[in-house]
């Protein structure tokens, strides 16, 4: 049977937070934050907690704002909103900082944590960064998000088709159809809009905040994820950034390789 992690609520500048979390203050490396990507939810990082709670983390997940049972931004968000959850989580467990991680889209809300609220943050984890050209940003414009905008209710479902066979293509057979059945779940699962993920994240320019980030950092990639250029292209904007690259995986590291994740960012933390 599946072990659920303790659940939490809290209030925040759009509403409440939502949280996920192994560990307890008496953990002996503090507290790690994790930021899922998008269009998913703090359950993406569901293999992962107990191993960083092993490595002595108090490990806490939180659906950013309009995904999973967080409250959403009013409007069309920005990567810059959700930044502001981070601290109300914090004060709700009794931390005055904590790691940040973040994986893809989440990596980017991690880089404007930091940015913004930098004493709250004793370092970045930058996992799947995402520096992206203007003509990435117009490719995607025009193509995937006019897709994304008509993933919405139907009277068939179709649209739980096209996140399950789109799933299932990055997956590339490495992960159980029951955790791909969780994937589509947690994609609907928010009251945001499907496309407000991606959307936000093509119109944050890493490329500029990277430069802004004043924290310690690491840029935590795998050689098989779908934007592993990207991350050597952060690494290069920030070569004095700690780089790890694990080898293999997909977008799903954390489900296909949890325990080397879990121990690539007890390795960072601890040199810090």
């Amino acid at each position: 049977m599946k072990r659920w992690s303790r659940r939490g609520y809290t209030e925040g500048p759009y509403g409440q937070i939502h949280y996920r979390h192994e560990g307890a203050v008496t953990q002996t490396r503090g507290a790690i934050v994790l930021l899922h990507q998008a269009p998913m939810t703090s359950a993406q990082y569901d293999n992962v907690l107990r191993p960083l709670a092993a490595h002595g983390f108090h490990a806490i997940a939180i659906d950013m704002p309009g995904f999973g049972m967080s409250d959403p931004v009013p409007g069309v968000p920005r990567v810059e909103d959700w930044a502001a959850v981070v601290a109300p989580v914090l004060d709700a467990l009794g931390y005055p900082d904590a790691v940040v991680l973040g994986h893809h889209t989440g990596a980017m809300v991690a880089t404007e944590v930091g940015i913004q609220f930098p004493d709250r943050v004793r370092a970045v984890i930058l996992n799947g960064p995402m520096p992206v050209s203007e003509e990435e940003r117009a490719e995607f414009m025009e193509g995937l998000h006019q897709t994304e905008r008509t993933i919405t209710a139907t009277d068939d479902g179709t649209q739980f088709n096209m996140v399950h066979a789109a799933r299932t293509g990055l997956a590339e057979g490495t992960v159980a159809p029951a955790r791909i059945s969780e994937y589509v779940v947690q994609a609907f699962e928010g009251q945001g809009a499907y496309w407000h993920g991606h959307h936000a994240a093509f119109l944050y320019r890493q490329d500029e905040t990277l430069g802004r980030l004043e924290r310690p950092a690491l840029i935590l990639t795998n050689t098989g994820d779908v934007i592993y250029e990207h991350a050597l292209a952060a690494h290069a904007i920030r070569p004095d950034f700690a780089f790890t690259a694990l080898e293999g995986g997909g977008v799903d590291v954390v489900d296909q390789m949890p325990e080397d994740w879990a121990e690539a960012v007890t390795r960072y933390v601890s040199g810090l």
